[in-house]
């Protein structure tokens, strides 16, 4: 009997992958705090969470030749990459706000432990289950 590691981690190895984009992204953002004209972007996490694990009920594409172009797999493509609105805009044009992107990196790098601890768990399960203790 095979062993399906995507049926055995379940929604926890896409969201790990999906909270590490989402730490890059923020922290671009934070990055280019001081840069004139600079947008703040964010991507809505639950709903391409539910697009990897087929919880969604968009039309996805597929791609059925080899001359299509390559289709992004596990990390947020452009697509969902969203324009952050800010509270109080800038004069320079800037639409990062320190202190909500502080706040959304710390949230996100929270539940990259919760997720990396649940994964973690789930390996030590398999590793138990495997070797009979």
């Amino acid at each position: 009997m095979a062993i399906s590691f995507q049926q055995a981690l379940g929604i926890h190895e896409p969201a790990l992958a999906l909270r590490a984009r989402r730490a890059e992204v923020l922290a671009n953002n934070l990055a280019n705090a001081d840069t004139p004209g600079f947008k703040a972007r964010d991507f809505d996490f639950k709903s391409v969470l539910a697009e990897h694990t087929g919880g969604s009920r968009t039309v996805s594409m597929a791609q059925t030749a080899e001359g299509h172009l390559q289709l992004n797999n596990g990390s947020p493509s452009s697509q969902h990459l969203l324009y952050r609105t800010p509270q109080q805009p800038s004069i320079d044009g800037n639409t990062v706000e320190d202190q909500v992107e502080h706040a959304e990196f710390m949230k996100n790098a929270l539940d990259f432990q919760a997720s990396f601890m649940m994964l973690n768990k789930k390996f030590k399960g398999l590793s138990k289950a495997l070797t009979g203790q």
